[in-house]
């Protein structure tokens, strides 16, 4: 390992290690919905973690902290780009307000959980906070086109105008969509919502590295892609939706093998093995009940396949008028 590639993993670690602190604190803090007689299930749509009887208060506790946590990080990566930063192995200073900001945040919501058990839920779908993050990821693989491709490796050229764009931009999205999200939730202490939590502060850590070697590290960033399969088939697990805990399970991992595992610089040899042990995997799970259930775990992948194209002529068009109106 090189030294720059040292420095670049001792950073990461101690970031991680940042996170875990994070969730002891949360662990330690808890229980938190145990005096709440929450409203019974609904369906789909109802997020069921959200107190009966919100106030004025209880409202404002959440969509005052999140206003003031989104326009922090917004205004520092304005400054950010104002200033012509570029990437180095270290961190500017702007990066340590960033981790300062995102760190006392998550104490906040710590705290304003434990007074207020209120946050975004009560006043916005349960499916913004899920879609917004999941274009977040799809952005990425248009981002990535033009290093590891969106099929199997192979690049979409008319991909680079919009992913050029995204690449200098998509701060701003990405830490709405994170941002958003922590704050839809309450905190709480099932394993479900633990594994959500861990995964918004690992991206919230992500977005405080911009213009940091560490913020482009691969392996580190996929990383973050793949953990959605971890959080997405644990809760379907702990529902005990065996359908769809395999939709979750292989359907991102569809995504790994099309698309994520290409940019990390393995062997052809590599690849294909990684791919004949997921499809046997695959398989294994489903026989002999084969059918409709495959073709479910699909849903995922050709989510993908169909919304990747269609969000990149939405960021294309929206490049061509901002240059339209420079």
């Amino acid at each position: 390992m090189t030294e720059q590639a040292h420095t670049l993993s001792f950073r990461l670690w101690w970031g991680l290690l940042g996170c875990v602190v994070l969730m002891i604190a949360i662990l330690l803090a808890g229980p938190y919905g145990d005096h709440i007689a929450f409203l019974p299930d609904s369906g789909a749509a109802w997020y069921f973690w959200q107190r009966p009887d919100p106030t004025v208060v209880s409202r404002l506790s959440a969509w005052l902290s999140y206003a003031a946590h989104q326009l922090s990080i917004w205004w520092l990566i304005f400054l950010a780009q104002r200033r012509g930063l570029g990437y180095v192995t270290g961190m500017h200073p702007i990066n340590l307000a960033a981790l300062l900001i995102n760190g006392l945040f998550v104490v906040w919501h710590i705290v304003q959980t434990r007074w207020f058990y209120d946050g975004l839920a009560q006043d916005v779908s349960i499916f913004t906070s899920f879609g917004s993050v999941a274009i977040l990821l799809m952005l990425v693989v248009i981002m990535e086109n033009q290093r590891r491709g969106v099929l199997f490796g192979k690049r979409w050229n008319w991909l680079d105008q919009p992913g050029r764009f995204l690449r200098k931009y998509h701060g701003y999205y990405f830490s709405w969509a994170v941002i958003y999200t922590f704050w839809y939730h309450p905190i709480e202490m099932s394993l479900g919502h633990l594994l959500g939590t861990f995964y918004t502060i690992m991206l919230m850590l992500q977005g405080s590295l911009f213009f940091t070697r560490a913020h482009v590290n691969r392996n580190w960033t996929v990383l973050l892609e793949v953990f959605v399969l971890v959080h997405g088939a644990t809760v379907a697990w702990l529902a005990l939706d065996n359908q769809s805990w395999a939709m979750f399970a292989f359907g991102f991992g569809s995504i790994f093998i099309i698309t994520q595992m290409h940019g990390l610089g393995w062997s052809r040899a590599l690849r294909w093995l990684v791919a004949a042990v997921f499809l046997a995997a695959w398989f294994l799970s489903y026989y002999p009940a084969l059918g409709f259930g495959v073709v479910d775990a699909l849903r995922i992948p050709l989510i993908y396949v169909i919304s990747v194209p269609l969000l990149a002529l939405v960021v294309t068009a929206i490049s061509r008028s901002r240059k339209h109106r420079e």
